[in-house]
């Protein structure tokens, strides 16, 4: 059963409502199958249609697009956007990215480019590059420290 067949409404599936069906959310999909609108599965889509189909807010998508070269739809008069199949499967994978997996844009955008994957999680912590070796072992000595330390004041307490 695909997508559009399970959901004929067109509004985006649930997280509960797909996991129940075994498909994948309308959000994780970011593909053709997504869209119940008679159009072809390759046809162009406008902003509102992407963004209706995937729940995220239009000025959202926008910001986006300032964000991640890679995410260039077609403009056309007026500058009115038309995104191509490509374009919403990478708005899934940032979405994905950004609001389940917890990255930062920018820890986002270096794992679409491929980065390094130490970077790519120190960016996802930090918003920036990940510490080096010896760096991360005093730095979790510390935190170790400071939970010892609060547990000792909550149990005094």
């Amino acid at each position: 059963m695909t997508a559009s067949e399970a959901n004929r409404s067109g509004e985006p599936l649930l997280e509960e409502e797909a996991s129940v069906r075994g498909l994948s959310s309308g959000r994780e999909l970011a593909g053709p199958g997504i869209f119940n609108d008679g159009k072809a599965p390759d046809a162009l889509r406008t902003i509102g249609e992407v963004t209706k189909a995937l729940g995220i807010r239009q000025h959202v998508l926008r910001y986006w697009e300032e964000q991640f070269p890679a995410l260039q739809p077609i403009k056309r008069s007026g500058n009115r956007r038309y995104y191509r199949p490509e374009d919403v499967f990478l708005i899934g994978q940032i979405d994905r990215l950004v609001n389940r997996e917890g990255y930062t844009l920018r820890g986002a955008r270096m794992a679409l480019e491929g980065a390094d994957p130490r970077d790519v999680a120190g960016a996802n912590q930090q918003g920036d590059a990940a510490p080096a070796t010896g760096d991360a072992d005093i730095f979790t000595q510390e935190l170790v420290r400071i939970r010892d330390r609060l547990a000792q004041a909550l149990a005094a307490a």
